[in-house]
């Protein structure tokens, strides 16, 4: 009978120690499933910085562009146009009250209105026809086309520079020659303004294509 005891007594102990066991076990998976939850937070946390380059872009789509120029053949105004159509500005001429002639743009001859001009500067005072863009307090970068005369800006755009406020502006130059460079044209357009964020302009040949005007653009 005491054998009898003692061995449910043994068989009891060993049920409730399988028991306890098994309970133990139980609850590693829960801690297993609870780690699971850190990387799904930390995904969360890097979509955040994708809000701000869309929200870059839109500001840059807003801003307005304007290309005012000069062009006393035509060379000027083909790269302007170019300009527009990469950038979807507005373009904007500059035209002298009284135009230039073929006779008039002959640097060669020593009595021609350019020479005369360029040896006298109260001469170049050049009256425009128009001399503000419709709305151009709206604008927020404004390209300046104009030919190479002598090194420097022709200056029938001087009058333009001069009397339009660019505060708050991006001003980009650019300007055409057949040989030379931009020199300080720019730098003496931005004192003449003295106003406006001016940036380093370019010059263009007459053969310069869509191909170099975009590629340009893109690296402002």
């Amino acid at each position: 009978m005491k054998k009898k005891i003692l061995s449910v007594v043994l068989v009891t102990g060993l049920v409730f120690g399988l028991t306890a066991c098994g309970n133990s076990n139980s609850s590693e998976p829960a801690t297993e499933e609870t780690a699971t939850e850190e990387p799904t937070a930390k995904e969360t946390v890097t979509e955040e910085p994708t809000v701000e380059p869309e929200a870059t872009q839109e500001t840059s789509a807003d801003a307005k562009t304007l290309i005012v120029y000069y062009s006393a053949t035509g060379t000027t105004k083909g790269v302007a146009e170019y300009i527009a159509e990469k950038t979807g500005g507005d373009l904007f001429e500059l035209e002298p009250v009284e135009p230039y002639t073929d006779e008039d743009l002959d640097w060669t001859d020593s009595e021609s209105r350019v020479s005369v001009e360029h040896d006298n500067e109260d001469d170049r005072n050049v009256e425009l026809k128009e001399n503000a863009a419709p709305d151009f307090a709206s604008y927020d970068r404004v390209y300046i086309g104009y030919p190479i005369w002598w090194g420097i800006a022709a200056w029938p755009v001087d009058n333009f520079v001069k009397g339009n406020d660019f505060t708050g502006k991006t001003v980009i130059p650019f300007c055409t020659a057949a040989s030379s460079g931009i020199g300080q044209s720019g730098e003496l357009l931005k004192e003449m303004a003295g106003t406006g964020d001016w940036v380093e302009g370019e010059v263009f040949r007459g053969s310069a294509s869509q191909d170099d005007i975009n590629e340009w653009i893109d690296s402002l």
